[in-house]
């Protein structure tokens, strides 16, 4: 994925993230999001190694290494922002205060199944960090990822076949072709992003896909 799909997808998610949201975004892609939030609207962002308030990615050649997103990403603090304990910042995590937390994923399943955090590899090091605390803490989880692996296969599937990070947590999904909701009654094609059809879209998903 180049860096303009990648910030588009960023700026995506952004948009929905509603005024007076805390928000928690995950390491890789999901750190982009930062970048992207509508500088008018009251939004405390979260990470796990003990951040709240805003943030920005440094600027090249005035990173402080001191201050880094759980990425380990050079950051840049706006007015306002908070340090504090990692264990304060995992009872956040837990204690169901976070309204949003966007996360990258290897696989999706049509009921909202997350596995993100192993592939299954016997030479694969297992990694789940903070992932599993986040699918059950924040009342949203927000996927962002390509909907197609390296192989051609749809990451949105029917049932997950990589170890789970979370069951039925995942509400939407954001992809470089179109963007998900994971309701109760179905999987909701909300928008579709890049110059195909419905039709086109559905022959890369393995199960039928709803409209709104």
């Amino acid at each position: 994925m180049n860096f303009e799909v990648r910030n588009n997808i960023a700026s995506r998610v952004a948009r929905d993230i509603p005024e007076g949201a805390y928000v928690n975004l995950g390491i890789g892609l999901p750190t982009l999001v930062a970048n992207h939030l509508d500088t008018n609207k009251d939004i405390f962002l979260h990470t796990e190694n003990g951040i709240l308030g805003r943030w920005t990615a440094a600027e090249e050649g005035k990173e402080d290494w001191d201050l880094i997103n759980a990425g380990k990403e050079a950051i840049q603090l706006l007015s306002g922002s908070a340090f504090f304990h990692h264990a304060d910042s995992f009872g956040m995590m837990r204690g169901g205060h976070l309204d949003i937390c966007v996360l990258g994923a290897y696989q999706v399943s049509a009921e909202g199944d997350l596995a993100n955090w192993h592939t299954g590899n016997k030479d694969a090091i297992p990694a789940v960090g903070g992932a599993m605390d986040l699918a059950v803490g924040a009342k949203n989880v927000f996927v962002i990822m390509e909907l197609l692996s390296k192989n051609g296969f749809s990451k949105l599937i029917q049932e997950c076949t990589y170890p789970i990070t979370g069951l039925k947590c995942v509400s939407r999904v954001y992809t470089d072709v179109a963007t998900f909701d994971i309701r109760n009654d179905g999987v909701y094609v909300l928008e579709i992003v890049s110059n195909m059809t419905f039709s086109d879209l559905q022959k890369l998903i393995p199960f039928s896909l709803k409209t709104v």
